[in-house]
């Protein structure tokens, strides 16, 4: 059972029904939401989501921001709600909103300020993932929920698309995927999710709404289990689902190599010679860390020569032979034992995908990750998500 509410100043609207039903309600919405934006539609209604509302399409809301949820303290004094961002086109996105961190609070690492939050030099009080894996408006992604998930696109025009939504908007990187990864370890809530086409592998009634092919289910259909701190103002579908595309990371003839801190998160070159990559060092010896494949097992080191190969293994099989904070902000450890890690340590350059997929099983989870996808690699099985960076007024 789900339900949606929906206002306007003459009339409102309530939804309550069978997931498919509200489904096929909140795809109707996305129509009007889409007609709006070309001109075709007049009317504009508010949705209302968790108790808070969100307007659609008002090109007087550009780059405005509006609570939706309460703010709450979570274990550990931090703090984080729900907001909706309207972007340049003045069309809403559903996003979590998480308050700057360190990585002692976080994971037991040092007072550094985690690197999610610092862009450019610049440290930011607070930074907004979407809540739902994005979906395609008008050639933008959008975060909302009970839509299909925007899938074959390479990691670069994800990139591009998510730019195009305005100032701070961009692709989410992996520092601000390991910043999930490692909340929901710290608080005890791993997400389950879509891993056995539209059902969780352990547990067959916790099930999302189906997408129109038996195996990808909507964003955010799914219960509060699935989501990265198991509540309803949660970030839904990191496990499993479509296997999302990060910015900002990769391997590269073996040696892991990442932007500095979250500057992925800016519009800078992250083509495959750019400068802007850097190798992930060893804290202990300052050497590059690489990835070693031999035998069929998977060795992450900074010393002995690192033979090449590919192959796929829980974490709780890979051997990790180097100390680094770095490695730990992205969530590369074994912070969910049975999830898998795939590497490709083979010449050339590989990107990561993150969760799993619907096909994923016990394989899946926010701490999977499959660092082997080719730069051109487009999936109808592969999707991503937007993030979001702005400076908070201290006037």
């Amino acid at each position: 059972m789900a339900k949606m509410e929906f206002q306007s100043e003459d009339f409102s609207l309530k939804i309550k029904g069978e997931d498919a039903f509200v489904a096929g309600q909140a795809g109707a919405i996305k129509k009007c939401i889409e007609g709006y934006a070309k001109g075709e539609q007049e009317i504009v209604l508010p949705i209302f989501l968790m108790g808070g509302g969100v307007t659609l399409p008002d090109e007087k809301r550009k780059g405005i921001t509006e609570p939706i949820s309460e703010s709450k303290e979570i274990p550990g004094g931090m703090e984080h709600d729900v907001v909706v961002i309207y972007d340049e086109a003045g069309i809403p996105s559903i996003m979590h909103r998480f308050r700057k961190i360190t990585n002692k609070e976080l994971f037991g690492g040092s007072d550094k300020t985690n690197a999610a939050f610092i862009i450019g030099d610049d440290e930011y009080d607070e930074i907004y993932i979407s809540v739902y894996e994005n979906c395609e408006i008008n050639g933008k992604p959008y975060s909302l929920p009970y839509q299909k998930p925007w899938t074959n696109i390479t990691n670069d025009d994800a990139a591009k698309v998510c730019f195009s939504k305005g100032e701070g908007w961009h692709l989410m990187t992996r520092p601000e995927w390991g910043l999930l990864a490692n909340l929901s370890l710290k608080n005890g809530t791993l997400p389950h999710g879509n891993t056995n086409y539209g059902k969780y592998h352990e547990d067959a009634d916790e099930k999302g709404v189906d997408a129109g092919n038996g195996t990808i289910t909507l964003t955010g259909s799914g219960p509060t289990t699935w989501t990265h701190d198991h509540t309803p103002e949660g970030v839904h579908d990191l496990c499993g689902n479509v296997l999302e595309m990060v910015r900002g990371f990769r391997i590269k003839d073996g040696v892991l190599e990442a932007c500095k801190n979250n500057d992925a998160a800016l519009d800078i070159d992250l083509s495959e010679n750019s400068k802007n990559w850097k190798p992930i060092l060893d804290d202990k010896n300052g050497r590059a860390i690489a990835v070693s494949v031999e035998d069929g097992e998977i060795t992450i080191k900074s010393e002995g020569v690192a033979k090449e190969g590919y192959t796929g293994d829980r974490w709780e099989n890979v051997t990790i032979k180097c100390e680094s904070e770095r490695l730990k902000e992205l969530a590369m450890f074994p912070g969910e034992p049975k999830a898998y890690c795939y590497i490709d340590s083979t010449n050339g350059e590989y990107l990561p995908g993150c969760g799993g997929g619907w096909y994923g099983t016990s394989g899946a989870g926010v701490f999977r990750v499959n660092l082997a996808l080719p730069r051109s690699n487009a999936s109808s099985s592969i999707g991503f998500r937007s993030a979001y960076f702005r400076k908070r007024k201290t006037e």
